[in-house]
């Protein structure tokens, strides 16, 4: 992997990968915002290929491109960059910033992070 940083597009195109799941580059090109072409769409791919982000099979002819990753891994490590950068590695600071932000937490989010929380004390964390 040469490098885990991904720049705005290549994050754009990732997202178009988490929803669909297997994409063409033609696919990628017409779900991205903005004027993309095929061509700079196909080297972004190749790209996040090179970075490890993608996999591709050939189907009839065509590169059909999927995550090489699940979903969640790729965001607890982008979380966890989130969490050192802004919040100096303070869990407990990124959490109350979350909460700042009220309307966001209904009743079973909050029931969630209190057994979260309560499980974490069990385990001596």
């Amino acid at each position: 992997m040469s490098s885990k940083y991904l720049s705005k597009r290549e994050q754009q195109i990732m997202e178009v990968v988490y929803r669909l799941g297997e994409v063409t580059a033609l696919q990628v090109t017409e779900a991205l915002p903005g004027n993309a072409t095929n061509s700079t769409v196909r080297t972004l791919l190749r790209i996040l290929e090179e970075k490890g982000q993608l996999t591709h099979k050939t189907v009839d002819g065509k590169f059909v491109y999927q995550a090489a990753h699940a979903p969640d891994r790729e965001g607890k490590s982008a979380l966890g960059k989130v969490v050192d950068t802004f919040f100096k590695g303070s869990v407990s600071q990124t959490v109350a910033a979350l909460l700042d932000d009220q309307d966001q937490l209904n009743p079973d989010e909050i029931a969630e992070l209190e057994r979260l929380i309560a499980k974490a004390k069990q385990e001596g964390r």
